[in-house]
């Protein structure tokens, strides 16, 4: 008989400020019982690990990425490059454009190298967990219970 797997995600941070939004994700990701690693991983001040973690992401137990990313927003893009595993993007704030740019960077990523994004800050943050959690609940009854009573409680934590 195949044990069955823990299903995990990776939630990869451009930079260690960005923790403070990213927590409205793992809190998400706690709340339906998703385990989760947290990685500071930048595509553009360390290119090597983060194609290292994208290509061994799936090997290494993980099921969905969540990338969050400011700017020019290369870390979700750069992931999904890299694996077929699916990645969420979160655009971040932090540029004179209010997280305009990273939004625009995430959503116009060219056919075949899909990022699923999620709005700007926190509510993205947020909404990025319960994502990954629908995505999940596609193999797992249990996450799918806890989602069906999330939602009838008013999609409230």
């Amino acid at each position: 008989m195949k044990e069955k797997q823990q299903k995990k995600a990776a939630v990869l941070m451009g930079s260690v400020s960005d923790e403070a939004v990213m927590q409205e994700c793992i809190k998400a990701l706690d709340f339906f019982g998703i385990p989760c690693e947290k990685h500071v991983l930048s595509a553009h001040r360390n290119p090597d690990e983060v194609d290292r973690f994208s290509r061994e992401a799936e090997s290494r137990g993980f099921s969905v990425i969540i990338a969050a990313a400011g700017m020019a927003a290369a870390l979700p893009g750069v992931v999904a490059s890299r694996t077929v595993l699916p990645v969420i993007g979160v655009p971040l704030e932090g540029s004179a454009l209010s997280g305009m740019d990273a939004l625009l960077s995430m959503v116009q990523m060219p056919a075949g190298i899909p990022v699923a994004t999620v709005a700007i800050g926190k509510a993205g943050a947020r909404n990025a967990g319960i994502l990954a959690a629908e995505i999940l609940a596609l193999a797992d009854g249990e996450i799918r219970r806890k989602l069906e009573d999330f939602r009838k409680a008013g999609s409230k934590f």
